[in-house]
C-alpha cells in the first residue's frame, strides 16, 4: 500500500507526538538523577554524582533490588514449567473445554492488577490460611508471568506442526529423547524469550505486590512508592527508577531480537 506525502507526513508526526509523551518523562527522570537539588526541580540547578553513590550505598535498596530479583527469578521457573505444560496440552490434544481453559489461561494478564491483587490477597487470608509473604508475591506474579511463556510457546508449537517428532519416533527414538534432540531445540528460543519477558514483567510489578505481599516483604518498586515523598530521597528514588528502567528493557529487548530473527529465519 502506498501512501501519499501528506499520510506519511501525518503519521510521522503522530508517532513522534506520542514518542515524546512516552520517553520525554523517562528522560526527566534521568536528568534529575543527576541533579543537585534534593526536591527535582526543574531545570536542575546543577549535576553530580552523589545520589547514585548514595543509591548504591543504601542497605534498604540493595535489599529491595534482592527481593525484586528473587522473586522475579523464581516466579519466572514456575511460569517456564507451567506454561510449557498448558502449551502442550492445548496444541497438542483435543478434550472437552480446551478453549475455556485457554481463554481461562490468558485472562489474568488482561484484567486489571488490582482486581488480581484484591482476588489473591483475600485467596490466600480468608481461603487457603495463608500468611502472606514472599512465596505469596512470587505465587500471584507467576498468575501472570505464565501468559507471556504460554503465547510464546503455543506459537512455536503451532508453527513447528509434528512431522520431525513423527519421524524421530519412526526412527526408534523414545519420547524424552525426541523431546530433548528434536522439540526441545525447537522450542529454545520461545522458551528464552517468553521467560525474559515474564522476568520483565515480574521485576516492576507493583498492584499485585502490595496486596499479596508481607509486612517484611519490599520489592523495588515498593522501595520507590515508599521513599517517593520523603525529604531528600527523590534524587535516590530517580536514580533507582533508572535502574529499573534499564532492567525492564534490557530483557525486553533481548526477547524482541530473538523473536524477530526466529521469524526471520522461518
Amino acid at each position: 500500500m502506498r501512501l501519499s506525502t501528506l499520510s506519511r507526513t501525518t503519521l510521522a508526526v503522530v508517532t513522534g507526538a506520542i514518542l515524546l509523551v512516552v520517553y520525554l518523562p523517562l528522560l526527566v527522570v534521568l536528568v534529575n538523577s543527576f541533579s543537585t537539588s534534593t526536591s527535582l526541580t526543574w531545570p536542575p540547578p546543577g549535576f553530580t554524582l552523589e545520589w547514585w553513590v548514595k543509591a548504591f550505598e543504601s542497605e534498604g535498596a540493595r535489599q529491595a533490588v534482592a527481593t525484586s530479583v528473587l522473586v522475579a527469578c523464581a516466579s519466572t521457573v514456575v511460569a517456564l514449567l507451567l506454561g510449557t505444560l498448558i502449551s502442550f496440552a492445548l496444541q497438542r490434544f483435543s478434550f472437552f473445554g480446551r478453549e475455556t481453559v485457554s481463554l481461562l489461561v490468558i485472562l489474568p494478564i488482561a484484567l486489571p492488577g488490582i482486581i488480581t491483587g484484591i482476588a489473591l490477597n483475600n485467596f490466600f487470608r480468608t481461603i487457603a490460611g495463608v500468611p502472606l509473604s514472599i512465596w505469596t508475591v512470587i505465587i500471584a506474579h507467576a498468575t501472570f508471568c505464565i501468559v507471556t511463556v504460554f503465547n510464546n510457546v503455543i506459537a512455536r508449537l503451532r508453527r513447528m506442526g509434528t512431522s520431525l517428532e513423527e519421524a524421530s519416533a519412526d526412527l526408534g527414538a523414545g519420547v524424552w529423547t525426541t523431546f530433548r534432540l528434536v522439540t526441545f531445540p525447537q522450542l529454545r528460543s520461545a522458551l528464552l524469550a517468553g521467560g525474559l519477558l515474564a522476568f520483565a514483567l515480574s521485576f516492576d510489578e507493583i498492584i499485585v505486590t502490595t496486596f499479596t505481599a508481607g509486612s517484611g516483604v519490599t520489592t523495588l518498586p515498593i522501595f520507590i512508592l515508599d521513599n517517593m515523598f520523603r525529604p531528600n530521597q527523590a534524587p535516590i528514588v530517580a536514580v533507582i527508577a533508572v535502574v529499573l528502567v534499564v532492567v525492564s528493557v534490557v530483557p525486553i529487548y533481548l526477547a524482541q531480537r530473538l523473536s524477530g530473527s526466529e521469524q526471520t529465519r522461518h
